[in-house]
């Protein structure tokens, strides 16, 4: 049985703050003590659990039979010295780094460790930028910032187009399956080579300033840039996460993990945490989409995790699918420590039925909860570790993390110090500074709010991007984030996501991304223009909206208008993230007929009963 399960008290952390109020309203916060020293580097946790346990199953993924296939710590450190030594014969180093455009599997990461053991700087990239954009703009400006001297995808058929717009003369490109050609490598021949003594002596001059990898933001509100992320930024940030879950030591996590690898989230919170463990990472080639669900569910039907990192639409779709079997739920709960989401706000109703479902299987609620970070730190940053009763409390600062709160607008401005913050973004000599205020701490753009005014240890809201925030015509303030976040949950899943206009306006308006699967429920039709034709689909936006409406506290919470979006967002517009959220702004901008139909009143409209 787990620390968790068995009420262990030393599970996690008991912290003790300190806490400064200054007089213009600043407010700073910081946990007692002192964290231990990080070690040198990701890899050298690789060595040290491939001599510790060599046999123990590290990574795994199914074959093209269905099978699991597994490597063990051993069997991982051998691949990773023997593409090590490979990528030194190809003249990679800190200027000729590696790109990575593929989906997560054993290839990927045996490359992005091996690109680490010798020093060699990797980038994994958004599959969207490969597969769902048609001009391939965002991936042309990433290998022209990085100038990449080998370039890696899954699939050279399936991956053709974007490996043709970006390997270019001197580029080197390996492919897991499908070649396009003889010139392009098979990364399991990689995998085979017997000499690794480049590879060793170079992993030997590691130091933690050593850059690991480059993130890329995913551009909410702004272009991505190219996060630095140093051995010493990874590995410190893994020993902020431990000093939190102090239960990972007796119990290390065995993850059944989809989160894309080119996210802080998935590629370095839980990839880098079973790695710091001693875990077990099984890869989930499945997707919280209506299509790629099934996987997942088949996934955990067969492998009970210990950890388990969801976005809210993924859990939504687990809640439905532990409802109608009970088989996926008993083995899902079975040795389950924790839920974590984070990417966006939960519904309160899935929140509940999570909740239920663990008391119901295991015999006590297993701890759901989220944090705050960012890729820029590290991202492990706030965590809340208190089983609550209400979805959204982020938590308090992680040992070694400073909290800063600057009163900005009516809103408290979140900023951060830690020893895993990046050094800054490649290619932007001065850009990082631009984020680092004067007393250097690190400025999020997100705005927090006290769960008690009167006893901060008790965590904080997120209160919204403060990028985002603007003032209606009267000069009040709208808090964009938490106001979106709100009427998101209201519709109870007839839309999946908002823009929020009216800046200089009188009153407020919404432009929605529909969820067509649940509009057709309601209605006949087949595409989102001729279900809002039909009565019964617009009643159902105008009864939420007009509940929502009915709720607000001010003009700062009303939402008097929305109009339906009936085309995707564009992602090489900018206007959705790869993580598949929208980019208010970049909406905004490129689509001002929307807004000005919601202020003159166009028949698209749907408008809250008075």
């Amino acid at each position: 049985m787990s620390p968790i399960a068995e009420r262990k008290s030393d599970a996690f952390w008991d912290p003790k703050f300190d806490i400064e109020h200054r007089d213009d309203g600043t407010i700073v916060m910081a946990q007692e003590g002192i964290l231990p020293d990080p070690p040198r580097s990701m890899p050298d946790l690789l060595v040290q659990w491939a001599g510790i346990q060599p046999d123990t199953t590290y990574l795994a993924e199914r074959d093209d039979a269905g099978e699991w296939r597994r490597l063990s710590y051993a069997q991982v450190l051998d691949a990773v010295r023997a593409v090590g030594n490979a990528l030194l014969d190809m003249g990679l180093g800190p200027q000729r780094p590696v790109l990575i455009l593929s989906e997560n599997s054993i290839d990927h990461a045996l490359l992005g460790l091996a690109a680490q053991y010798v020093g060699v700087p990797y980038a994994p990239v958004s599959s969207a930028y490969s597969l769902m954009s048609s001009d391939h703009v965002k991936l042309k400006d990433i290998a022209s910032l990085l100038k990449p001297g080998l370039v890696f995808a899954s699939d050279g058929a399936l991956y053709g187009p974007a490996l043709a717009a970006i390997a270019g003369e001197g580029c080197h490109v390996a492919v897991s399956r499908n070649p396009r050609d003889d010139r392009d490598l098979l990364f399991e021949t990689l995998t085979q080579r017997a000499e690794t003594t480049a590879a060793d002596a170079a992993f030997a001059t590691l130091t933690p300033q050593t850059v690991g990898k480059y993130l890329f933001t995913s551009g909410s509100t702004g272009s991505p840039k190219a996060v630095i992320n140093t051995q010493y930024m990874m590995t410190s940030n893994q020993v902020i996460v431990a000093d939190c879950f102090r239960f990972l030591k007796a119990h290390p996590p065995i993850v059944v993990e989809w989160a894309p690898w080119n996210h802080t989230a998935g590629g370095n919170k839980v990839f880098n945490m079973v790695l710091f463990n001693g875990g077990t990472f099984y890869i989930d080639e499945g997707k919280p989409t209506p299509q790629g669900i099934a996987a997942t569910i088949r996934n955990l039907k067969e492998i009970a995790p210990t950890w388990c990192f969801n976005v809210p639409v993924g859990y939504e779709m687990l809640v439905n699918a532990f409802e109608q079997d009970d088989a996926l739920r008993e083995n899902f709960f079975s040795r389950l420590d924790m839920m974590m989401y984070a990417g966006a706000g939960m519904a309160q109703h899935t929140w509940d039925d999570l909740l239920r479902l663990s008391r119901e299987t295991a015999g006590h609620e297993v701890l759901l909860t989220t944090g705050l970070g960012a890729t820029e730190t590290g991202p492990f940053a706030l965590m809340c570790t208190q089983q609550q009763a209400f979805s959204g409390n982020v938590g308090v600062p992680s040992k070694g993390v400073k909290l800063k709160l600057v009163p900005n607008g009516g809103k408290l401005e979140a900023r951060l110090k830690s020893p895993s913050i990046t050094p800054g973004y490649y290619g932007d000599a001065g850009g990082a500074k631009s984020y680092i205020d004067d007393e250097g701490y690190y400025m999020l753009g997100d705005a927090l709010r006290p769960v008690d005014p009167d006893d901060l240890t008790r965590g904080f809201f997120f209160d919204g991007r403060t990028a985002e925030n603007f003032k209606l015509s009267t000069g009040t303030w709208v808090a964009v984030g938490a106001l979106r976040a709100r009427l998101i949950n209201h519709f109870g899943g007839l839309i999946r996501d908002a823009v929020i206009v009216g800046e200089s306006r009188s009153y407020l308006g919404a432009i929605v991304l529909p969820n067509i699967d649940a509009m057709q429920k309601l209605g006949t039709a087949r595409d989102i223009a001729s279900l809002m034709g039909e009565a019964a689909v617009r009643a159902a936006f105008e009864e939420r909206l007009s509940s929502f409406a009915a709720e607000a506290t001010g003009s700062s919470t009303r939402v008097r208008r929305l109009i339906v979006m009936e085309t995707a967002p564009d992602l090489d517009k900018g206007e959705m993230t790869d993580k598949g959220s929208i980019n208010q702004r970049a909406v905004i901008a490129n689509r001002p007929q929307l807004v000005e139909a919601i202020y003159s009143g166009s028949e698209r409209v749907i408008e809250a009963r008075k």
